[in-house]
């Protein structure tokens, strides 16, 4: 579940772009530029939206992680042994 947090921001960052200098391989750079001249959308549009992808996938991990705090821990060796009697290895 994502915040209401994420939407406020994703609201006031569209309307205050900050400039900043980024390093970015070659090959990756001729790729986006590729990309944002096929897609008729600038670089800064596509490398926002993947920040804003990755930002989210971590969002989502961390409230997955939040909703199975409260489950017992599981050894590797006990789930190798709890596959093991269940037939999958």
């Amino acid at each position: 579940m994502l915040s209401k947090r994420y939407n406020v921001l994703e609201t006031i960052m569209a309307s205050e772009a900050i400039r900043a200098t980024l390093y970015i391989e070659p090959g990756l750079h001729q790729a986006l530029r590729l990309k944002a001249a096929s897609v008729h959308r600038t670089m800064s549009d596509i490398v926002n939206d993947a920040i804003r992808a990755a930002l989210r996938e971590d969002e989502e991990d961390l409230a997955a992680f939040s909703l199975r705090a409260e489950e017992p821990a599981l050894s590797y060796e006990a789930f190798l042994g709890k596959l093991k009697a269940d037939g999958t290895l």
